[in-house]
């Protein structure tokens, strides 16, 4: 759908109104990023930044949303590169005090793409990540359903809208989102492209908007192209008119922004060309050419009354996406030129911009006089606009410390944690009730089927369970309003954005939600960047990678992961766990849960194992004093197997997850060869490089007492690098086992051999540290 000026019935009352606010917006968003370059001292020499071009192309859009369109409800992702209009606009509004506006990219300051944390004023999304920015609208569209059809007090949402910029349309991400089924039910989802055809380097040859066009309609959703305005419509409906558009429309993107870049007398010379019909240079002729260059960029994301109309006619039973076309630097000097991506107008270029705005450099940040039209429309809009803060109690729900389960036959964890699920429903009700599982399509492979049964898996829309008279079927995968389990596509980028919003609930709405998903463990460097963005800005939520290591041997090296405990390890925000036995899950997975969704929590990452394990190797105290003691200390992130004097200690195992069963094989050998080995088992070697650090709880200087030292052998089904650091707690001679080469096909402990984890490698490196 192609929508015209003679779609709109009539120009907006205000039109005028915002075309003012429009230029002072423009004025004032050039003006931050030029007051962090060029008005502040810059000692380094490195570059400050920001993107003047950029957000020229955004004003129209954003001021047509922000001072007509919005309401309060509304949340919008804003494109990176625009961040700078963003806060113009909060500016006007009176959502930002005017003593940020030069501190972009500074301390303190005005981040350097929104930021929803870090930044002063309101800002609904974090973005900066190409893509990912754009599909947090969709998650959290999908998150406030989830929310409405379980929690009656959710409050109310308006338009989930993302504005991203047409280059974002490269990133995988975003095809993944809009071709998810359960997208093309959310009417409250609108989509505007900022259609510039120019990326960070040049101008895209060939957008193919055709081929955009169809993807998304093949997704179920209503498409709108705005390319030409109302001015150059008006040409287009005179004789000659036809062969005008047929020029601008065929012609390479690369020539039309040349046209942006010449004197206006030399523009219908262009046009015509060699071979241009009489009628077309008529129709040229007849037109000054001042006004020829402005009909030249009259295109329909800078056309506001067309704009507005489209906003307040979209299908609200489907998704909208909106193809604006945009010239990149509209108003500004560098307007079209290929290389203006990162270019900053320089000192008289400023002074001409004021000029051609009405602005006053001197006094870049003046408001507008107080009665006026303009000034009126910006307070009303902004008190419009104005949000209560979501109220959340820090503990709605209690988490308790433990359950009753006594884990005494063998099981692995990932195991552990199905039972753990459908345990917690019987147990803590109220703590189950806000608990959401995600799966990329494995939750019956990650032990999720115990947990889906009870729960119900959570639906858009209501489907109908044409297996729910099968009596042989074990998974029952009723779909509707109650679930609890939401099931995405083989996409991991969904899951873990998904999971970010599910996360953020209760900052946005005031309901806690414990998000969980599960994943294979190798596949979860395919999701890290969006993982890690969503917990930047401000997502809690638990992801489980199961299984994890070469101890899933026969699937050979591509299902084996290597690296995933130092990227959990080293992730912002989140605590990284791999407890070895099921009690330990229980006690850490509980503490996870009690960090979700509060203000000031943190999300967590288990590594699990489908790897049975004698449960009688944990050597769970029956005192309960002393149970506790081990509770306490697993939480912490580790505690020690053995009860010797540490003064006998000649070498420590330091052991992780499910390679505890050699550890504690090797430790019996030694001491059968007259060696005292202590064992230490680590439920999350994160928390034991924090307290190292001095963060934390001391459980570092518990385990390793600086008063006991011992060479110290480090053992874990990953990078042996990842237990490194504990050679400097108290300057032990240490070894460190683990696994650096990618796996292969074979039995379990023919894969331990291999890379050197078995218990005969562990007892000869041991023997060889205490020198024998």
């Amino acid at each position: 759908m192609t929508v015209t000026s003679s779609s709109v019935a009539s120009a907006a009352p205000a039109e005028e109104v915002l075309r003012e606010i429009a230029r002072k917006v423009l004025w004032i968003a050039t003006s931050i990023v030029d007051a962090a370059n060029r008005g502040r001292p810059n000692a380094s020499g490195v570059k400050v930044g920001g993107h003047q071009s950029s957000s020229a192309s955004m004003v129209d859009i954003m001021v047509s949303l922000w001072f007509a369109e919005l309401t309060r409800n509304d949340r919008v992702s804003v494109k990176p590169h625009a961040s700078p209009v963003l806060h113009a606009i909060n500016y006007l509004i009176g959502d930002l005090d005017a003593k940020y506006l030069t501190t972009l990219r500074s301390k303190g300051g005005l981040q350097s793409y929104p930021s929803r944390l870090k930044d002063p004023d309101t800002v609904d999304f974090s973005t900066g990540s190409v893509g990912i920015g754009a599909t947090a609208a969709l998650w959290a569209a999908m998150s406030h359903r989830y929310l409405t059809s379980h929690f009656d007090s959710t409050p109310e949402a308006g338009r989930f809208i993302s504005l991203l910029g047409d280059a974002e349309l490269d990133e995988g991400a975003v095809w993944e989102a809009v071709a998810d089924p359960s997208t093309a039910k959310m009417g409250e989802l609108l989509w505007v492209v900022d259609l510039n055809r120019q990326s960070l380097d040049r101008i895209v040859p060939d957008v193919q908007i055709h081929r955009l066009m169809g993807m998304f309609e093949a997704a179920g959703w209503q498409v709108i192209t705005l390319k030409w305005g109302r001015k150059v419509s008006a040409l287009f409906d005179r004789p000659g008119g036809d062969d005008l558009r047929t020029r601008l429309e065929t012609m390479p993107n690369e020539e039309y922004q040349r046209l942006l870049r010449v004197d206006a007398e030399q523009i219908a010379d262009r046009i015509v060309g060699d071979d241009g019909s009489e009628a077309l240079r008529e129709l040229l002729r007849s037109v000054p050419s001042d006004q020829l260059a402005v009909a030249l960029r009259d295109l329909g994301g800078h056309d506001i009354g067309l704009l507005l109309d489209t906003f307040a006619h979209v299908d609200p039973d489907r998704p909208t996406v909106v193809f604006a076309y945009t010239v990149k630097g509209r108003g500004l000097p560098t307007e079209g030129h290929p290389n203006n991506h990162s270019v900053l107008l320089t000192d008289v270029q400023m002074v001409a911009l004021a000029e051609s705005v009405g602005a006053n450099p001197a006094d870049p940040w003046r408001r507008f006089q107080d009665g006026s039209f303009a000034a009126t429309l910006c307070a009303e809009r902004g008190h419009a606009l104005r949000r209560r803060a979501a109220v959340t109690n820090p503990r709605p729900d209690a988490v308790p410390a433990a359950l009753s389960r006594k884990h005494r036959a063998p099981v692995s964890t990932q195991a552990a944690l199905g039972r753990f699920l459908t345990d917690l429903t019987r147990e803590a009700p109220e703590v189950a009730r806000r608990v959401v599982t995600c799966s990329p399509d494995v939750a019956s492979s990650t032990n999720l089927g115990g947990w889906i049964n009870k729960t119900g898996v959570w639906s858009v829309a209501d489907r109908p369970d044409w297996f729910a008279d099968d009596p042989e079927r074990v998974l029952k995968w009723s779909e509707g309003a109650g679930g609890q389990h939401i099931e995405l596509g083989i996409a991991e980028v969904n899951l873990v954005s998904l999971l970010s919003e599910l996360g953020s609930t209760w900052s946005r709405w005031a309901e806690r939600l414990v998000p969980i998903a599960t994943i294979y463990d190798p596949f979860l460097s395919r999701a890290l960047e969006p993982w890690s963005c969503g917990i930047y800005a401000g997502g809690q939520s638990i992801i489980v990678g199961t299984p994890s290591g070469v101890t899933l041997a026969p699937e050979g090296g591509a299902h084996q992961s290597i690296t995933t405990p130092s990227i959990g390890l080293q992730q912002p925000g989140c605590v990284a766990w791999e407890p070895a036995f099921a009690q330990d899950l229980e006690w850490c997975f509980l503490d996870a849960i009690d960090h979700v969704g509060v203000p000031g929590g943190t999300s967590a990452y288990f590594r699990l194992s489908t790897r049975p394990v004698d449960q009688a190797l944990a050597r769970l105290p029956e005192d309960p004093l002393l149970l506790e003691r081990r509770r306490r200390h697993a939480v912490a992130g580790g505690y020690r197997l053995t009860d010797h004097p540490l003064a006998d200690e000649r070498v420590t195992l330091v052991g992780v997850g499910a390679i505890m069963p050699e550890v504690v094989a090797a430790a019996d050998a030694l001491t059968g060869l007259g060696v005292t080995a202590g064992i230490v088992c680590l439920t999350s070697p994160d928390l034991i490089f924090r307290s190292a650090q001095g963060k934390g709880s001391d459980i570092a200087s518990a385990l390793f007492p600086s008063e006991s030292p011992a060479p110290l052998l480090t053992v874990m089904d990953g990078h042996p690098h990842t237990l490194a650091f504990l050679a400097g707690l108290r300057g032990d001679r240490t070894k460190n086992l683990g696994v650096t080469e990618f796996g292969q096909s074979s039995a379990l402990q023919d894969a331990y051999r291999i890379h050197g984890i078995d218990t005969a490698t562990i007892v000869d490196v041991a023997l060889s540290l205490t020198g024998r």
